[in-house]
């Protein structure tokens, strides 16, 4: 019997402005553009780096709530020190963000994009 095989996931993140999202994306994480829907009122598009794929999906800023928990990415990574300091001169962190050991046994640092999605960088030591 055949088995199914997961090849990849893209997750899938809520935004109210998909071109701001791709400028904070592109110019500070360094993604690039995979594809757009359209060019004058975008509302669903995907970026990649290093293999990673994300999607960005346009939500009506009327209908977004502050109480409602956001997605949160893991990214897992292997030089989480030159990670860290390249995302250092891109003025994305939050005044918390550190790099830190966990008693999980991970090396990691998280910030927020502009639209309150959790992105944590890692790697396992």
């Amino acid at each position: 019997m055949n088995k199914g095989f997961l090849k990849q996931l893209h997750p899938v993140l809520p935004v109210h402005d998909v071109k701001k999202a791709i400028d904070f994306y592109v110019k500070k994480l360094n993604f690039t553009v995979a594809f757009a829907d359209r060019v004058d009122h975008m509302t669903y598009a995907g970026i990649t780096r290093d293999g990673v794929e994300i999607h960005l999906q346009l939500h009506n800023i009327t209908e977004w709530e502050l109480t409602v928990e956001r997605p949160m990415l893991r990214f897992l990574v292997n030089d989480i020190e030159a990670l860290f300091e390249e995302y250092k001169t891109q003025n994305v962190f939050h005044k918390n963000t550190d790099l830190r050991k966990t008693p999980w046994g991970t090396e990691e640092f998280a910030f927020y994009d502009p639209f309150k999605n959790g992105l944590t960088f890692y790697r396992d030591l």
